[in-house]
C-alpha cells in the first residue's frame, strides 16, 4: 500500500467552548502509529475516526506523544488498556513525565498560577487543575532522539522542538516533506502562530523551534491546534 498520512479531528466541550484537535495517522505496511491521542474520555472519537479507514484501535502499533499535556496524552492510558501491544513514544526529558515518575511541568505550572488568578477566574483554574491531575500516566516504551530516524511512512525524522514544553517533539515526514507539528506551531487566521502562548513554557525557545520547522520549507504542515497548513496554498 501507499504510505499515508492522515489527520484526524477530535472535538470535545471545554468551559464555554468547544476544543477541536487533530491527532495524526501515520499509515504503511508495516506501521500504524497515532500521533498524540486527545483527551481524557475521546477513546470513541478515536475510535469513530479511525472506522472511517476501516482501522480499529487494537491494530495501532504505536503512539507517539509530542509531550505531555492533557490534550495530547488524554486518552493514552486508555489505548494501551485496550492494545497492551501498542508502543509508547516520546522524547527523553518528556518521558517521566508521561510516565509519571515526576510531577507535570504543566500541573506545575497551573497551581503557580492558581494563586495569583483573581477571583472570577478562581473555580476555573481549579477545575483546570483537577483535569491535569486525572490524566493517567502511561509507561514510555521507547526514547526518542534529536534527528533519530525511522522508517514510517517512507522516512520520519524525529525534531526535539522545545519551547512549549522543555521536551517537545516534532516529526519531518522526508518522502512526503511534511511536518507533524504538535504544538511546535499552530494556525490562526491562516497562519502559522506559537501554539498556546499563555501556556508556552519558554517563548524565545518555542520561537526558535518554529522557526527551525517552517524553515524546512516543507510542502504541508499537520498541525494539531489548526488543521493542515501549506505554505503554497495556505490552510485548509
Amino acid at each position: 500500500m501507499k504510505p499515508n498520512i492522515i489527520p484526524l479531528t477530535i472535538s470535545m466541550p471545554f468551559g464555554d467552548s468547544e476544543n477541536i484537535v487533530h491527532p495524526v495517522l501515520l499509515w504503511d505496511n508495516e506501521s500504524l502509529i497515532l500521533v498524540d491521542c486527545g483527551f481524557r474520555g475521546s477513546l470513541p472519537l478515536i475510535e469513530k475516526e479511525l472506522e472511517k479507514h476501516e482501522l480499529k484501535v487494537t491494530q495501532i502499533t504505536g503512539l507517539v506523544l509530542t509531550h505531555h499535556d492533557h490534550d495530547h496524552m488524554g486518552a493514552a492510558r486508555a489505548l494501551k488498556n485496550i492494545n497492551p501491544d501498542l508502543l509508547v513514544y516520546a522524547s527523553e526529558k518528556e518521558a517521566p513525565y508521561i510516565s509519571g515518575q515526576e510531577k507535570p511541568l504543566r500541573l506545575r505550572q497551573a497551581e503557580e498560577l492558581q494563586e495569583k488568578l483573581p477571583p472570577e477566574k478562581q473555580a476555573f483554574g481549579k477545575a483546570f487543575c483537577e483535569l491535569l491531575r486525572s490524566i493517567e500516566p502511561v509507561p514510555v516504551d521507547i526514547v526518542l532522539s534529536d534527528n533519530e530516524m525511522l522508517r514510517w511512512c517512507g522516512g520520519c525524522q524525529v525534531l526535539l522542538t522545545p519551547g512549549h514544553t522543555p521536551g517537545h517533539l516534532s516529526l519531518y515526514m522526508t518522502e512526503a516533506n511534511a511536518v507533524i507539528t504538535g504544538d511546535a506551531f499552530a494556525l490562526e487566521n491562516n497562519r502559522p502562530v506559537i501554539a498556546n502562548p499563555q501556556f508556552t513554557l519558554d517563548m524565545e525557545q518555542a520561537s526558535k523551534s518554529m522557526e527551525k520547522l517552517l524553515a524546512l520549507d516543507a510542502d504541508t504542515h499537520y498541525c494539531y491546534h489548526g488543521g493542515v497548513y501549506s505554505s503554497v496554498e495556505g490552510s485548509r
